[in-house]
């Protein structure tokens, strides 16, 4: 069969045509089994922050890079491979998947292809321009009790993020905190505060005034579907980001409520965080492709509620816990108990 076939049908719901090129660069390292694989997506003015990425991280990194098919495409190309070139660490950690097509911001599609083509057991689902500023995997490496909750598949862990009041402070990552103590001397210092603060229902479930007094991992108890971390989880078994959401809004926000209807708790890690790198946003983009993802998001919502109750009942899960989540964030929606009723 040849590849490019079998591709589309792996990602049939994302627009097209779309040529995917897997490990256009092959990372030279091979990673171990339990390593955690960044997976992200970068487009052309994103490639230097991704270099810097590979630098600091320094471990497996799956890289879902967008080409336009246009007359940009061969100077994106140029950049890439003198991006490439200049970084033994891109070299060293980084596989390299391309997108080629005339459509932008497949946001869950391009997320998709750098899961499905990351090479360890566990990944984190990352914005390339979040700044690592502590070491996660150590401790995760470190804590038996957080890693036993991470090979079960049955709990993804979250890494708060963080964000500079002044957008100026955002911009030189060579001055970021590197551990919580500096971290929580900004915070009371009120120059840094928790991502998108003006958004609390996107990171707000992470509930930072509880983060900023904990030494330990603690469970999300107050979940809301507009929440949209930044996960480490496993491969195996976890459910795909849906590639109908294009553009700006609800994209992310979708991928992480699938995830935790399907029986993934999210455990915050109590000292590890990340800081967004300052950039510009199009705002006017943004606004227009929200309404519509809004709508689309609100069908998603009920459509997805239903497929995992009757995925649970017909796998004889529906009265163990694994169907909690749905039970739960599915009530809310108006009609669920009653169309649940008529499956059993």
């Amino acid at each position: 069969m040849p590849e490019d076939f079998m591709l589309t049908k792996v990602f049939s719901d994302a627009m097209g045509p779309c040529k995917v090129i897997p490990y256009y660069f092959r990372a030279n390292e091979e990673a171990g089994a339990e390593e955690v694989t960044i997976a992200t997506l970068v487009t052309h003015n994103r490639l230097a922050v991704l270099s810097r990425l590979a630098t600091r991280y320094k471990g497996p990194i799956s890289a879902a890079i967008h080409i336009n098919d246009d007359e940009t495409r061969d100077m994106i190309l140029n950049d890439l491979h003198a991006m490439y070139e200049s970084n033994p660490d891109v070299k060293t950690h980084v596989d390299v998947h391309l997108i080629v097509d005339r459509f932008d911001r497949q946001f869950n599609m391009w997320r998709n292809v750098a899961k499905f083509f990351a090479r360890t057991e566990y990944l984190m689902m990352l914005d390339v321009d979040f700044h690592l500023c502590t070491d996660f995997r150590k401790s995760i490496r470190a804590n038996p009790r957080i890693m036993e909750k991470l090979r079960t598949g049955t709990a993804a862990l979250v890494v708060p993020a963080f964000e500079f009041i002044e957008q100026k402070d955002g911009q030189d990552w060579t001055t970021f905190p590197t551990d919580k103590q500096q971290l929580m001397d900004l915070v009371k210092a009120e120059k840094i505060d928790m991502f998108h603060r003006d958004w609390q229902r996107g990171h707000g479930s992470t509930n930072y005034t509880k983060w900023y007094e904990s030494g330990d991992e603690y469970v999300v108890t107050d979940y809301n579907y507009s929440y949209e971390p930044y996960i480490i989880y496993k491969k195996e078994g976890s459910p795909w980001c849906d590639e109908r959401f294009i553009g700006y809004g609800a994209n992310k926000a979708a991928c992480l409520y699938e995830i935790y209807l399907s029986g993934i708790d999210y455990w915050i890690l109590p000292d590890d965080f990340l800081i967004h790198q300052t950039h510009y946003y199009l705002e006017d983009t943004r606004k227009k492709e929200r309404k519509y993802n809004k709508k689309l998001y609100d069908n998603f919502r009920e459509e997805v509620c239903l497929r995992y109750s009757r995925m649970m009942i017909a796998s004889n899960l529906w009265s163990t816990s694994r169907a909690d989540n749905v039970k739960e964030e599915c009530s809310k929606i108006k009609g669920f108990k009653s169309a649940v009723g008529n499956l059993n």
